[in-house]
This record gives structure tokens, C-alpha cells and sequence, in this order.
């Protein structure tokens, strides 16, 4: 493993200290710039704060972070339009050793052990820094018990994302030395992740008092790690642990699942400190609540990071204004969306949460919904018109254009769209169009109060079936865009199994392209079931009477079994002597 032998240290300091967007936005979107040795390090505090507020820069950003491509593209949501994207190379062929999809395959074990050493130092060296002389021993105290608590908390986490991807892994919480390449020779992988999943449990619980309140937290500080945060990501870890994949580790059950939820949403949840997005009470809520930032009033926002305004978006945006295509969403994703009038269009769902496809590209239709094949795009979730540009959109100034040899679907152009589909999400309605000016901010957000929604949701179905909970859980996503119809007066809701398929669904539709559908696939234990089918585009064609509107085969996909975890890079596999994962 490759380690920074020089300790890394942000300079710009005066903007650190004197702005919460510099200090917890701005920031973790720059590079260090200036380096000096441990020992200089943690000769004086102020060092040793700007080494801590380094740590944050290991929290990635997912837009378009797989080679220009997103995560999602390598899942039944999405394609990346151009032919050098990382997911198209390497996940969607099967090939995890591919260069084009480094930055998530091999990438993610260099940064997060990179990031486990860092906390490491900070929490063996902390102790011993000498006090400044504008400082108490009370203060420091206070202060380097409280970055103690979330240089765990980091660790945790860190170690939580290792873990998902490539199973179980050694557990250091010593720092290793940083000049040292073969420092993890000789360190046994566990028998079992379980051993690893329990130490993130444990951590995050042990460091939950010592971090700063969500309710007294100083708004220069958004973004630091709070007790909010810890409890949201306990939310996940539970609710995964009680999935089918990782249920036989006996970490946790779909009770204790629900009652971690139960507990932020009474603690933190109701409008007490994190509440559902809805400044105007309409469906652009749902898409402000992913590009308003915390910073500007954003409820929703629990852990994130928020880079500077940046220059992404114009690759991300449709080929007829200058794009390069970028995320496509793929017909699977659209026939997930239901009607407004609350109804599903298609006659059942399977426990993937798509439809069924039991026989050609269109599924089995529910006549009473009012979908057609031929207007498709008429009356359907609001959330559908927030993330996906899609033939006769109006977006900006003009309607999206998709048809074969239309503005947006140039013939012979290699990044038009494989699927009849560009993304909208993440795309703010606000700025003008680039050409002309605008600003937009690369928000990621890993947890948004929609998420413990619909974690609660899940892992109460699981415990006793549908009922008042789950249904309330999910009735509120529903009408914050306006689908006021009662789920609990719909027939087909009144199962387990159909509860489950259905909430299956609204994770996808709520929460697509925030980088949950891989991981909710590996959980379920339904990866080959939905990795391994066919991605579906729409191609239009213009006849003498209008518009024609045929599904076709987008791409074709490749999964097996080895693939629920990366292979262990192949340095490291040489260089420690660590037996790779099974099948690679």
C-alpha cells in the first residue's frame, strides 16, 4: 500500500477559520498544499487542527467519480453515453481489473487506508501537543476530545466502506509507518467480515457523546461530524446487517434495524432537526432538496460533502446544449416511476423492485393506471420529471429533443444518448444555462433524512408486515411532490412480499443516482438478478402521424457471483501475501 511519507497540511488558513462554506465546503474540494514532517506537525495545536481538518478530504464526491462515469452506471439505473466512461469498461463487462475503473476498484483501498493511518496518527499524537498560549487545559480538552471522537468516527466509516467492497480486512489502529510499503505483511485477514462489521458498530456507538450536538452546533461548523450524523449512519449499518446477504453474521435483526431508525426520527427527525425539504410545497422540492445546500436552509442535508462550484455539469448535460451526455438513465429506471394519480403502470414488480419483463421488452400493463407505450411520459411521478430529461422535457429554454437525429440525439455522434434518456437530477433549474453563465455547487450528499424514511419503512414491513408505520414512512415521501393518494387504500400493498417489492421500488425512484442501488443489490442478495439483465432504452422515431416510441436493448450487462466483493488490488496481493476474495 502506497502511504504519504510526509504528513499532509491544508494551507489556507484564515479562510479555514473565519467561513463555515470555506471550512466545511470549500476546503474539501482543494488539494494540500503545503507538507511538513509528523514531528512538525504536532509541535503546535494550530498544525495539528489543520491535520484534522485534512481528514475530511477523504469523504469522496460521487458525481461522475468512476473515470467520468457514476456509480450508478453500473447498475440497471443508468449508462454512461461515452465509450471511455470507468463503469461502461470495467463493471459492465465484467472486467474488475480494468484501468478505466481504478478510481473505484483500486483507488477506494488507497484512500481509505490512507485515511485510517491519518486518524490513527491524529489519535496516538493528539494527547501530547503542547498547549498554545491562548488556550486552557479545559478547552483543549474539550476540543481534542471532541476530534478524537470523530477521527473515530472516520475510521469507522472508512472501514465500513472497505468492507462493503471488499470483504473482511485487517483492523489497525495503530499508525503504521508511513515510509513503509510492506507495513500490512504478516496482517491476517479475519476469518469473517463479521469481526469488521462489529468494530464499526462498536466504534460508532463509543464515539456518539463526544460528538458536537446537531441541535448546538455553531453554523460556521456545518458540515463537521455530529452525533446526527454518527446515529444516520448507524441507521444503515443496522439496516444492512439485517439484509439477507449479511443476516448469518447475527449483527442485527429487522427489529433492531427499525428501532435505530425509530430513534433518529424521534430524536432528530419530525422537524426536531432534520425534516423532509419543503420550502414552496411543490415537486421542486424534490429537486431542491438535492441541490440546495445546508448552508442555504437545506432540512434534508445530514452528512455530505459540499465541494466549490465547479465546471461538471456541462459534461453531464444533453448533447443539443453543448453536453457531452454523460448519465444516461435507462428505461428500466422510467418503469419505475408510477403514475401520479398514485397507481404503478405495469401489472407487478419483482423483488428487485422493476418490473417484471416476462416476456419481451415491455412489461405486463395495469389498464387501470392510464399508461400507454405510446405516451409514455404522461402523468407520471413527479419525481420522474426532476431526474430524468426525456423526449419533449422543457428544460431551460427549450424542449429536449431525444428522437433518432433530433438536436440531443445527433445521429453518428458517439456520446448521444444510448438510452433516449439524460439526466436532470443534480442539474439546478435555478442558474441559467452555462453558456451564458450560472452557478452550480458539486453537492453529494451519502445521507439525507429521505434515506432513514425509507430505512424505517423497509425494516418495519420486515418485522410485522405492512401497517400504519410503514405506510405513514413512505406516504410522506409521496407527498412532498404531491401524490396524495392513501398507499394504504391500494389492493395490491397488503403483503409482505409486495410491501417489500414495492419499497424496493421508491429507494430507486427516491433515491436514484446517489449511489444506493449497488450496495442495495449486494444487501438483498439480488446482484446477478439485476446487474446481469439487459439495460432498456426508448428509441423515437418520427413518422407521418408523429411520434413512434419503441423499447429497445440499450446495452447488455455482465455479473456473477465474485463480483459481490472487488478483488484485492494486485500490488497489495503481491506485496502483503493476502489471499484475494474468491473467484479473482
Amino acid at each position: 500500500m502506497k502511504r504519504l511519507i510526509l504528513t499532509s497540511i491544508l494551507f489556507f488558513i484564515t479562510a479555514l477559520m473565519s467561513s463555515c462554506e470555506k471550512m466545511f465546503g470549500d476546503f474539501l474540494d482543494k488539494q494540500p498544499s503545503n507538507e511538513l514532517t509528523e514531528e512538525q506537525v504536532f509541535s503546535n495545536w494550530k498544525s495539528t487542527e489543520y491535520y484534522y481538518y485534512d481528514i475530511y478530504n477523504f469523504l469522496r464526491n460521487g458525481l461522475a467519480r468512476v473515470n467520468s462515469s457514476w456509480m450508478d452506471s453500473a447498475t440497471d439505473l443508468a449508462v454512461t453515453s461515452y465509450s471511455t466512461g470507468g463503469t461502461r469498461n470495467s463493471f459492465n463487462i465484467g472486467n474488475y481489473y480494468a484501468s478505466a475503473g481504478a478510481p473505484e476498484l483500486t483507488a477506494t483501498w488507497e484512500l481509505y487506508f490512507r485515511g485510517i493511518r491519518k486518524c490513527n496518527t491524529l489519535l496516538a499524537r493528539i494527547d501530547s501537543v503542547p498547549l498554545a498560549a491562548d488556550e486552557t487545559p479545559a478547552s483543549r480538552q474539550q476540543n481534542a476530545t471532541r476530534m478524537k471522537a470523530e477521527a473515530r468516527f472516520f475510521r469507522a466509516y472508512f472501514y465500513w466502506e472497505l468492507c462493503l467492497r471488499y470483504g473482511a480486512l485487517p483492523i489497525i489502529e495503530t499508525p503504521l509507518p508511513p515510509d513503509d510499503d510492506n507495513a500490512l505483511v504478516g496482517l491476517a485477514r479475519p476469518a469473517s467480515v463479521k469481526s469488521n462489521f462489529e468494530y464499526v458498530i462498536r466504534e460508532l456507538k463509543e464515539c456518539y457523546a463526544d460528538l458536537e450536538s446537531d441541535f448546538s452546533i455553531n453554523p460556521n461548523n456545518l458540515g463537521r461530524i455530529t452525533q446526527g450524523i454518527n446515529l444516520a449512519l448507524q441507521c444503515r449499518v443496522y439496516l444492512y446487517m439485517a439484509s439477507a446477504h449479511y443476516s448469518a453474521l447475527g449483527l442485527a435483526t429487522w427489529q433492531d434495524a427499525a428501532d435505530r431508525a425509530r430513534l433518529f426520527i424521534d430524536y432528530f427527525g419530525e422537524g426536531k432537526k432534520y425534516a423532509l425539504y419543503r420550502p414552496t410545497g411543490t415537486s421542486a422540492d424534490y429537486s431542491s432538496a438535492i441541490t440546495r445546500r445546508a448552508y442555504d436552509g437545506n432540512t434534508e442535508v445530514i452528512f455530505w460533502r459540499n465541494d466549490a462550484q465547479g465546471d461538471w455539469w456541462p459534461a453531464e448535460s444533453p448533447l443539443g446544449y453543448g453536453g457531452s451526455g454523460g448519465l444516461c438513465p435507462s428505461q428500466n429506471l422510467v418503469d419505475m416511476y408510477d403514475m401520479a394519480n398514485g397507481s404503478s403502470p405495469f401489472a407487478s414488480y419483482d423483488a428487485t423492485g422493476a418490473p417484471v419483463y416476462s416476456a419481451g421488452l415491455t412489461p405486463a400493463l395495469n389498464a387501470a393506471s392510464g399508461y400507454t407505450d405510446q405516451t409514455p411520459y404522461t402523468n407520471r411521478d413527479p419525481r420522474f420529471y426532476r431526474t430524468v430529461l426525456f423526449h419533449g422535457a422543457m428544460w431551460w429554454n427549450r424542449a429536449i429533443d431525444t428522437f433518432q437525429g433530433g438536436a440531443d440525439n445527433p445521429n453518428g455522434n458517439p456520446n448521444a444518448t444510448p438510452t433516449g434518456y439524460y439526466n436532470r437530477k443534480y442539474l439546478d433549474d435555478s442558474q441559467t444555462n452555462y453558456l451564458t453563465g450560472g452557478t452550480m455547487y458539486r453537492n453529494w450528499i451519502f445521507i439525507r433524512y429521505a434515506e432513514v424514511l425509507l430505512d424505517y419503512a423497509e425494516a418495519m414491513n420486515e418485522v410485522s408486515g405492512p401497517g400504519a408505520a410503514v405506510f405513514s414512512a413512505l406516504q410522506q415521501l409521496r407527498e412532498r411532490v404531491g401524490m396524495t393518494a392513501p398507499l394504504s387504500a391500494r389492493t395490491d400493498l397488503r403483503t409482505r412480499e409486495a410491501m417489500r417489492n414495492f419499497i424496493r421500488k421508491e429507494r430507486n425512484v427516491e433515491l436514484a443516482f446517489e449511489d444506493h442501488r449497488r450496495w442495495d443489490l449486494l444487501r438483498w442478495g439480488l446482484a446477478k438478478e439485476a446487474l446481469a439483465r439487459p439495460i432498456y432504452g426508448m428509441t423515437i422515431t418520427k413518422t407521418a402521424t408523429g411520434l413512434s416510441f419503441s423499447r429497445k436493448i440499450a446495452q447488455e450487462r455482465v455479473f456473477d457471483d465474485r463480483m459481490y466483493l472487488y478483488p484485492i488490488p494486485e500490488a497489495e496481493v503481491w506485496k502483503t501475501g493476502m489471499p484475494n476474495n474468491p473467484g479473482w
